[in-house]
């Protein structure tokens, strides 16, 4: 998954790409409009995060450009809370918005909000080494052996295997796999990575899946 963040000002674009990363995105960094639409010339990104407050092609324009030459989802960073600004931001095709300063876990739940309501949130179709994964017809197979899994263990796996050998965040996987306002605690997330382990274990194929301790869990395929 790539997300494209245009921002003029470099912490905040270094300090929003750092979160982006570490929660399993690619990302790619503008520092202007102009510069945004070039970077479409060579990749489409999956959704873009756009200042409003920036010189030349200001947030709103370069939102209006988005959604029409791309039909990539936008979301919004504003410094201002106003009715007004919130109006020309939905009405210039924006999907949702944030207001500065923000907290890192609200950006991630609203981008996971609009990349689910896009369907985009993980491909259809995902193979790591032997490993395939069908979304369509939640069917998973190891070599020859399918394996049948219930509905939290699929979703689970699909974003483990969406970014082999990268260790995602514990938080971030169960605002992935049971939405942002699960009040729930961490133990549901281990019990079903157990699960997952317990399943992919034994097999020769050389997948599993590896504890970060402190951090979260990463999908290892032995090359």
């Amino acid at each position: 998954m790539k997300i494209l963040v245009v921002d003029d000002d470099p912490n905040i674009l270094e300090l929003v790409s750092i979160h982006l990363s570490q929660a399993g995105y690619d990302v790619m960094k503008a520092g202007n409009g102009m510069e945004a639409l070039k970077l479409l010339d060579k990749d489409l990104p999956d959704l873009a995060i756009v200042d409003v407050m920036m010189p030349g092609m200001d947030g709103f324009e370069l939102t209006r450009r988005l959604r029409d030459e791309a039909a990539i989802p936008v979301l919004l960073l504003t410094a201002k809370g106003e009715l007004e600004d919130k109006e020309k931001g939905f009405l210039a095709g924006s999907d949702d918005y944030v207001v500065k300063p923000f907290e890192p876990k609200e950006l991630l739940f609203r981008i996971n909000a609009i990349l689910r309501r896009y369907d985009k949130a993980v491909d259809v179709h995902i193979r790591v080494g032997p490993l395939k994964i069908n979304r369509q017809s939640y069917e998973v197979s190891i070599g020859k052996k399918i394996l049948l899994l219930p509905l939290k263990e699929f979703e689970l796996l699909s974003v483990l295997a969406s970014k082999p050998n990268h260790v995602f965040e514990r938080d971030y996987l169960i605002e992935r796999v049971w939405g942002f306002d699960y009040e729930g605690d961490e133990q549901t997330l281990n019990v079903h990575i157990k699960r997952l382990r317990d399943k992919l274990e034994g097999l020769p194929e050389g997948i599993r899946i590896s504890t970060v301790r402190g951090v979260g869990y990463k999908l290892e395929v032995a090359s």
